[in-house]
């Protein structure tokens, strides 16, 4: 007689974690078409937590929202940056004729050339300026993406210091270590790991919270530190550190003293002059739904101005028309 052997018993499981909350949907002539989870973290003048919605102390990589750190890496490491060149080595630049123009400028004055950058070729990241690159014959170069900056101001800081240039952005590089020295300080808490962001350069991760509180150290920073002065810079020349249609552009040149900076996969991070903070990442990188949340994320702190309304706008089309909205949903 075949015995067939007992089953055995089902090992419970891990309930799964709860789904981030719903922080913006799309609206398409009244029907809700999308939705998009998140999780959002602002900070009171004191720096206490005033409204956290979804896990914001899970660690998440802030992509271009570290640039504010790098940049104070940078200054540490010895790089006498001001103004416009220290806002570009912060930047996500649109990949317009004055930024690349500043990258090449900034290259050449540490005698370098854009061959040893090392963040990979590619096209203006503002699609109007993309088409108009593209038209007039132009590829992608290394100088046009929208890191440059950074890896400029990278390389003439391990210049300066006599350090390797072609390992710069290996994590074990002494101007990464030194950055990832700063991104703890910062935020006040370890990074949770390191990866490899979109240019080639190392990224750490912190959470949400963490990320609020660098924005926040940075605006309320010693005049005269490196923290001070990279936000002092981005706040002056917002235009370097974006570009003319980009709304961290609008948001520091319309509200006095806020500083601004998005990253990829839908991450946000702002900060008051008066320590006020907030930072935010829809789950799914969506970054569609990236302004609507900040708008009602700057209401909540009390922002009153226009630009709000600007950034918050993100119409649906229907055959050309207007059809419907992204809106927030807190």
């Amino acid at each position: 007689m075949t015995v067939t052997p007992a089953t055995p018993p089902a090992t419970p499981l891990d309930p799964p974690p709860a789904a981030p909350p719903v922080l913006a949907e799309a609206v398409r002539s009244g029907f809700v078409e999308s939705r998009h989870r998140g999780s959002l973290v602002l900070l009171a003048a004191d720096g206490s937590v005033e409204l956290a919605l979804g896990d914001v102390t899970a660690p998440v990589f802030p992509r271009s929202a570290n640039k504010p750190m790098q940049a104070a890496g940078i200054l540490r490491a010895g790089l006498d940056l001001a103004g416009e060149r220290l806002a570009l080595a912060a930047a996500s630049h649109s990949g317009e004729p004055f930024h690349r123009d500043l990258v090449q400028k900034m290259l050449a004055e540490h005698g370098l050339t854009p061959a040893r950058l090392q963040c990979p070729p590619d096209l203006p990241l503002d699609q109007e300026e993309a088409e108009t690159y593209l038209a007039s014959g132009a590829a992608r170069d290394r100088v046009t993406m929208n890191c440059s900056g950074k890896h400029a101001a990278m390389l003439a800081a391990c210049v300066l210091r006599e350090w390797p240039t072609e390992s710069y952005l290996e994590p074990d590089h002494p101007l990464q270590r030194l950055i990832h020295t700063v991104v703890e300080e910062a935020a006040g808490e370890p990074v949770a790991s390191v990866g490899t962001d979109g240019c080639g350069a190392p990224l750490m991760a912190i959470g949400l919270t963490g990320l609020a509180r660098a924005f926040r150290s940075f605006v309320l920073a010693a005049p005269g530190t490196a923290e001070r002065r990279v936000a002092d810079a981005m706040r002056t020349h917002p235009e370097y550190v974006a570009g003319t249609r980009r709304h961290d552009t609008w948001l520091m040149r319309e509200v006095p003293g806020v500083l601004s900076k998005m990253g990829a996969e839908a991450v946000q991070a702002v900060a008051l002059p008066d320590g006020r903070a907030l930072a935010l990442k829809v789950e799914d990188g969506g970054t569609r739904a990236l302004r609507p949340v900040l708008a009602r994320a700057l209401a909540l702190l009390g922002v009153d101005a226009p630009v709000v309304s600007r950034i918050g706008g993100v119409p649906l089309l229907g055959g050309g028309l207007e059809v419907g909205e992204i809106r927030a949903m807190f």
